[in-house]
């Protein structure tokens, strides 16, 4: 089945005026003219791409999607730089200090919201147990939130079926009913909402902004919020290939629904809707002259970047939309970049090894406050893994990418990091260091300044210490190999990384988590000082997500939630968290938080830890367990509120 390609749009209840409009034009993005200009650009190139997908040439997977997930294979990689040491509370795990990621749980203060079971919960982390102040109810499941001062911006996503799913998740392809074209799944629907947590005991939504679309991602600077959207064009879905219709007949039923289409296809809409007044407006996101392209097609769905002001609060302050597809986010200070993705198929006509991937980046610059302008864009064969195979120094971008489509055979595969440069509307090539896991794939990527870490894994995990110094000839300085991998490396001290991963035999089989301690001081020898297992049939969510790490450098506390099952995989024996005291010494286990059982048949963990107060705060999807932060104990657990 070809897949989708998906848009990052920004999203405004009002349109930009003429002013800002003309401000952000660029030498290398082209505006349309009009609708009819951009209704024909999208026809033209809607009804080429199905002609140049691999799907309908050699059974592979084309057109510009998502990844799909991986059995056992981590989705997002290594750690963020967490807060100060002075600071008495511990913030979100990102990936760039200053630069807040969305998260279900939030400290502000002494108050921690955690949005779980459909409602906010304010709780008050001060008192010992920790005492539920009030919760609100929320629409939909699945939830993420931003906090600023006395607003927190509350991101909920729904996708196929109108199942939830995370921010920043892959969705499958929008569609909605075209005659003759079989829905595949439905366009999806970002819903924000504006919540005034002055009063943690009687939150209440201010305003609400419902966007046809998906968030890939969202960041928050000071005081604004920069949000993602993908959006796919409206009536359209992949013709299902039937048994007995041919590659011919496919195309034939996709070109039809193209050329079927209309603007509003194209553009999503958006419903303002003001919870105190009661009033709601449906509107355009953006009008045909502010849409933008780049200079080559890459993508049918718009990018939008939604910029909000939190001291004002909804609507938005600022947009800027690319027809492109989009499916990651990086984010520094004082940049935003979107990577779109495309999936190329084998050349059975040559005979060396090529990238059957590339990844375009967009740049934009997010350095005056509330406002976003597009800077440039630029290409690198391959991959990426995730959000952490980015990261912009001293205006520099790296980007470590996998050459090989992850369902392919890895036999060929190979990986390189590259390094980018703005110039002149455009991202260029500056130097690359390539020949990184041959056979392999990248697992975990994490920079630190000038120099950068990759892990790559089949059987062993080569962990690859780069020296990116100079720019236009980054290196190779030194290579480790150890059993396992490490999906996530974490700085801990001068000099040292923290990974987070799976052991494995010397053929490659997986066999439960491990923490390797490796020191890097000398990036031309690096070794590993410690590993702790946790023992075979051990799983933890750091893997698959690195908001669930906490690193507290004062007490040099490292907490992981973790699943533990029995050899039959049908119990499980521990679910809850682990703390470790880390430091060159070693990984001494001092804590195990079993979580409360919430039910015969489900075993949950505590898959956030945070530090209040002296006080350390596992939160999970029932409720919260305080205990001790210098000597942590089994502590009081309470529940929230149903």
């Amino acid at each position: 089945m070809l897949r989708r390609c998906l848009v990052l749009m920004l999203v405004a209840a009002t349109a930009l005026p003429a002013a800002a409009e003309g401000r952000k034009r660029s030498p290398r993005l082209h505006a349309f003219r009009s609708c009819s200009n951009l209704l024909d650009y999208a026809q033209r190139n809607g009804v080429r791409v199905i002609g140049d997908s691999p799907v309908l040439r050699d059974g592979g997977t084309g057109g510009g999607g998502v990844v799909p997930p991986q059995s056992g294979a981590p989705v997002t990689a290594p750690g963020p730089a967490v807060g100060r040491e002075e600071e008495s509370a511990s913030p979100t795990n990102v990936q760039e200090a200053g630069v807040d990621e969305p998260d279900w749980v939030k400290a502000s203060g002494s108050t921690v919201y955690a949005a779980r079971g459909g409602r906010l919960h304010a709780i008050d982390a001060s008192a010992s147990p920790a005492v539920p102040l009030g919760s609100l109810k929320l629409p939909g499941a699945t939830h993420e939130l931003l906090v600023h001062g006395d607003r927190a911006l509350v991101i909920t996503s729904l996708g196929f079926a109108g199942a939830p799913v995370a921010v920043g998740a892959p969705v499958p392809a929008g569609a909605a009913q075209v005659r003759g074209v079989p829905s595949a799944a439905w366009l999806g629907r970002t819903t924000l909402l504006e919540v005034d947590v002055s009063d943690p005991r009687a939150m209440r939504v201010l305003r609400t902004l419902d966007v046809e679309g998906s968030p890939v991602g969202a960041r928050l600077t000071g005081a604004t919020v920069r949000v993602v959207i993908a959006t796919d064009p409206r009536g359209l879905a992949m013709p299902a290939a039937n048994r007995g219709s041919g590659a011919a007949q496919v195309r034939r039923r996709w070109r039809r629904a193209v050329r079927r289409t209309r603007t509003a296809s194209w553009l999503p809409s958006a419903v303002l809707r003001d919870r105190r007044t009661g009033r709601a407006r449906r509107r355009a996101l953006v009008r045909c002259r502010q849409v933008r392209r780049t200079q080559a097609f890459t993508g049918l769905g718009t990018v939008t970047v939604l910029t909000i002001d939190m001291d004002r609060g909804l609507p938005t302050v600022d947009i800027d939309a690319l027809m492109t597809s989009g499916e990651t986010v990086y984010a520094s200070r004082d940049r935003l970049y979107v990577a779109s993705q495309r999936w190329l198929g084998a050349d059975p006509t040559r005979g060396e090894i090529l990238d059957q991937a590339a990844t375009g980046l967009h740049a934009f610059a997010a350095t005056r406050p509330g406002e976003t302008s597009y800077v440039g864009s630029g290409e690198v064969p391959g991959y990426l893994l995730n959000q952490w195979a980015l990261s912009e120094h001293e205006g520099v971008l790296r980007a470590a990418t996998t050459s090989m489509p992850p369902w392919e055979s890895r036999a060929a595969s190979r990986s390189a990091v590259r390094t980018l440069e703005e110039r002149e509307g455009r991202l260029a090539e500056l130097g690359h260091v390539g020949g990184l896991g041959a056979g392999e794939r990248i697992y975990a990527v994490r920079y630190l300044g000038a120099t950068g870490f990759v892990v790559t894994f089949r059987q062993t995990d080569p962990l690859y210490a780069l020296d990116l110094s100079d720019p236009r000839a980054p290196r190779v300085a030194g290579e480790l190999k150890v059993p396992g991998y490490s999906a996530y490396l974490h700085p801990v001290g001068e000099g040292l990384l923290l990974g987070v991963g799976q052991d494995a035999t010397a053929d490659g089989r997986l066999t439960g988590v491990q923490l390797s301690l490796f020191d890097v001081a000398d990036l031309r020898n690096p070794l590993r000082l410690a590993q702790r297992g946790l023992g075979a049939n051990s799983f933890t969510e750091v893997e698959s997500d690195h908001h669930a790490f906490l690193w507290w450098a004062p007490e040099r506390l490292a907490v992981i939630p973790a699943l533990h099952y029995a050899s039959d995989f049908e119990a499980t024996t521990f679910a809850g968290a682990h703390a470790f005291r880390v430091d060159r010494a070693g990984i001494a286990e001092v804590a195990r938080f079993p979580h409360p059982p919430a039910s015969e048949a489900l075993a949950t963990t505590f898959g956030r830890s945070l530090v209040v107060g002296g006080r350390l705060l596992l939160l999970s999807d029932a409720g919260v367990l305080s205990t001790s932060l210098a000597a942590p104990g089994p502590g009081d657990f309470v529940a929230y509120p149903d």
